[in-house]
């Protein structure tokens, strides 16, 4: 009988952690219009994926352009630069830059803090 584990990594203190899934990052620059958003969300929602952030920001010196910041937890490689290549294909989308990043685990220990000086 054998019961699948998650895949275990070392961490930089020799002790074994869960392996952390990646984030697959986009970063959009497209013209500030109200049918963008929507365009781009589509290609993730057809997909049934669900951004972990989305943050989205009118910029330029005459407010004319409109960033947008996606992030989506464990999507692979292959599937997220498909879906660049997809945004890239929208209409008033200029830019997109992709990236990913692996978030460390966090620390669970107790933190060790000293005491104040006495003001003496």
């Amino acid at each position: 009988m054998s019961a699948s584990m998650p895949s275990l990594s070392q961490d930089n203190t020799g002790l074994a952690a869960p392996a952390v899934a990646p984030v697959y990052c986009f970063s959009i620059l497209a013209e500030a219009e109200p049918g963008v958003m929507p365009r781009v969300l589509e290609l993730f929602a057809k997909r049934g994926l669900v951004p972990t952030r989305w943050h989205s920001d009118v910029t330029g010196p005459t407010g004319r352009d409109l960033a947008i910041d996606i992030q989506i937890d464990g999507l692979d490689v292959q599937t997220g630069d498909y879906i660049a290549r997809c945004l890239r294909q929208v209409y008033q989308v200029l830019t997109v830059l992709t990236s990913q990043k692996h978030v460390g685990q966090k620390h669970t220990g107790q933190k060790h803090m000293r005491p104040k000086p006495s003001g003496r």
